[in-house]
């Protein structure tokens, strides 16, 4: 099968805000080439494996553990697991406490996942990994592009006259920097599986299995286009995150089409198409025609996940994995089709470490998610589905990764096991205006099985970690769960960019006003700006294309200038500051890449946050917006809110860990030198009494982040 390119849709909301839409680049691996590397790597594996075993280094401490088990909880909040521990909620935490210990953990500035997970992955500061954020603004042209993955592409062609192929080859760059402690660890022979921890993508050589998470593309190459059919009138405007398709009903018979990747031979040509027909049977059911086989619909149930095959040639075809869900039936006709993932049983482009360990989780439990941000968090910010129907895909989510960790605890009795669920920080983004009662978001009537959702969302992973608690009993495991950062309440969002305008820094084209991407901006005027979650660039002369800061003392003025006033902006409407602390990312990072962070990183108050219209380059009238978004919830404020959790099986003596620390405290568990450039110190495993004095201040210290 000849490789593809994909076209780039670039829509940074699926990192700004619900889920989904930036685009990636991806090829698809050539069946011949599979094949051809498959029978070389048969035929080289003995030599092969004689040349690792004679470079392979050994530790030159022995181990503490045989074994030492992550489980990564994102977002789980120190603050409100703390609550609910000293109700008595979370009695395998409890136990897990009693038998180890329990500290906050400090988090990263800013507290993000892109930057806390590459952090927790390195050991070191963000100056070093070079992850600052989702986005990052093009030198030339301002616009917005992942910070953590860069794509270049070269043509070739394959065949013989009008039988040649065009297809392009991609070049998949990480563009996080450092070394994980598992390539360290895999350095002195020591086994790993790692599995969806964030910034994993494209895929990394160790010793050992991975399989990759965030930025991983869906089929089309976004990180996730939803697809709604509908039979309604037009509606003005888009669906942000998806597509909505207006069909026709003859009878009870609808016609409809999946939209995949582009055409192989020729680009222009658009997509390629997968057609699929549905039947009504009555109000609640129908039949899905997919693909010659016929497969029952219930309105509001996700089916299982259905292989979709989008013919690219004569006997070649592209294969991807979605979900479908009947919405309505009569007197209109309402479809919901989650994103096309990649099939990991047939992989398109390299989601895992070796590519055979996707095909094996799929041979050994059937398909899975595997789109980076997998939670469809855009189809419910846009009311195409409820939210029963998000709750129970995050569910099912969970079910998958928690079936492959299991694996690996069953399979790995010596080494490293990591994997993260996400899930956590999904539905805490969408459904904290249950727990917040005075969230702007928060329905008139709460449904009963919603409105304990984040407390039972809790008690759900307790349950998880008494699971995995049984797996490690084994008295040579060492088993930590933790977050990467905490969460908090989103109820005002700020225009840093309308701020900035209002005070001078930032001029717009009014005739532009409201433009993505800071398309409508007068660079010739501007000093500042705004873009992404947390942070504010100067507009420098020899950075930018049209930069006008001298850098040296007009620049350090301005900084200063600017970091005075923000923390001291007030909210009208609330008569409290929205910002906690601004500051300098030149002061706050050190390593050869601080220069690529934003010059300024805003640190927000609780229930504040960047507003949905700056973090895309979006300049509106008002600096202080109520946010009425089911996206409730973050963490994109003062990393000082937002705490992380760190429980551990063996006491951890240390009275302030940081994520930080955890890369140097693995590599010191099992006996490897801990790199002269990791930031982070390795925690110390003992007795721990003052340690609990200081915990017990700390939770007493919290801030109050949802009202009663």
């Amino acid at each position: 099968m000849p490789m593809l390119n994909f076209t780039f849709d670039f829509t940074p909301l699926a990192y700004i805000g619900p889920g989904a839409g930036f685009a990636l680049a991806g090829s698809f691996l050539a069946v011949f080439g599979a094949i051809a590397s498959a029978i070389s790597m048969l035929l080289l594996w003995p030599l092969r494996r004689v040349v690792r075993v004679l470079r392979r280094k050994k530790p030159p401490q022995p181990p503490k553990y045989r074994r030492v088990v992550v489980l990564g909880l994102d977002g789980l909040d120190h603050g409100l697991t703390s609550r609910l521990l000293s109700e008595g909620k979370l009695p395998n935490l409890a136990k897990l406490q009693q038998r180890g210990s329990f500290h906050s953990l400090a988090s990263t500035l800013p507290p993000i996942s892109p930057v806390a997970w590459s952090t927790f992955q390195t050991g070191v500061n963000p100056g070093k990994h070079n992850i600052f954020d989702f986005l990052t603004p093009d030198l030339a042209t301002y616009q917005p592009k992942l910070s953590s993955v860069e794509i270049r592409t070269a043509s070739k062609s394959i065949g013989i006259g009008r039988f040649k192929w065009q297809y392009q080859k991609p070049d998949v760059r990480m563009l996080r920097k450092s070394k994980p402690f598992w390539s360290v660890l895999s350095d002195y022979g020591i086994f790993n599986c790692i599995i969806r921890v964030p910034i994993t993508f494209p895929p990394e050589k160790l010793r050992g299995v991975q399989l990759s998470a965030m930025c991983v593309p869906d089929l089309r190459g976004t990180q996730g286009t939803f697809s709604q059919f509908t039979t309604r009138a037009k509606e003005e405007g888009v669906k942000t995150g998806g597509e909505v398709h207006y069909v026709t009903r003859e009878g009870k018979k609808v016609q409809c089409e999946l939209l995949g990747p582009p055409n192989p031979n020729d680009p222009t040509n658009g997509a390629l198409t997968a057609p699929f027909r549905v039947e009504v049977i009555d109000d609640s059911h129908a039949w899905l025609h997919l693909n010659g086989a016929k497969h029952k619909l219930t309105k509001g149930v996700h089916t299982d996940w259905l292989t979709v095959h989008f013919k690219a040639g004569w006997g070649v075809s592209i294969n991807g994995i979605c979900r479908f869900m009947l919405l309505e039936t009569d007197p209109e006709f309402g479809l919901y089709v989650t994103p096309i993932n990649i099939d990991p049983e047939n992989p398109a482009m390299a989601i895992g470490y070796p590519a055979v360990y996707p095909i094996y989780l799929a041979k050994k439990q059937g398909p899975y998610a595997t789109l980076g941000l997998a939670e469809d968090t855009w189809s419910l910010s846009e009311q195409v589905i409820e939210d029963e129907h998000f709750l129970q895909q995050c569910m099912d989510i969970d079910v998958e990764r928690e079936t492959m960790f299991f694996d690996s605890l069953d399979k790995v009795r010596q080494g490293l096991c990591v994997c993260v669920f996400d899930g956590t920080d999904r539905m805490q983004h969408m459904f904290w205006r249950y727990l917040d009662k005075l969230h702007p978001a928060r329905p008139a009537h709460v449904p009963a099985k919603l409105e304990n959702a984040i407390e039972d969302l809790y008690v759900r992973m307790d349950g998880l970690v008494g699971r995995t608690m049984a797996k490690c009993d084994d008295g040579n495991t060492l088993l930590l769960v933790l977050s990467d950062h905490g969460f908090n309440t989103f109820r005002r969002g700020i225009d840093l960019n309308r701020w900035l305008e209002e005070n001078g820094y930032l001029t717009v084209d009014d005739d532009r006003r409201g433009e993505d991407y800071l398309a409508g901006i007068d660079w010739s005027k501007t000093k500042a700006f705004a873009l992404g979650l947390t942070g504010i660039f100067l507009n420098l002369e020899g950075k930018y294309e049209h930069g006008i800061v001298a850098p040296g003392e007009e620049a350090e003025t301005l900084k200063a200038e600017l970091v005075a006033k923000l923390n001291e902006l007030v909210d009208p409407q609330t008569g409290t500051k929205g910002i906690r602390r601004t500051y300098q990312a030149a002061r706050a990072y050190r390593g050869g890449y601080k220069e690529n962070a934003p010059d300024l990183i805003v640190g927000y108050e609780s229930g504040y946050r960047i507003s949905w219209d700056a973090a895309v380059g979006r300049t509106s009238t008002k600096v202080f917006h109520d946010n009425t978004k089911a996206w409730s919830g973050d963490h994109c404020v003062d990393p000082s809110v937002v705490p992380g959790i760190l429980f551990s099986s063996d006491p951890i003596a240390a009275q302030a860990p940081r994520l930080l620390d955890l890369a140097p405290t693995i590599l010191k568990l099992f006996g490897c030198p801990i790199p002269e450039y990791m930031d982070g110190k390795p925690l110390e495993f003992g007795e721990q009494t003052p340690a609990v004095e200081v915990q017990e201040k700390r939770i007493a210290e919290t801030p109050v982040k949802v009202a009663s």
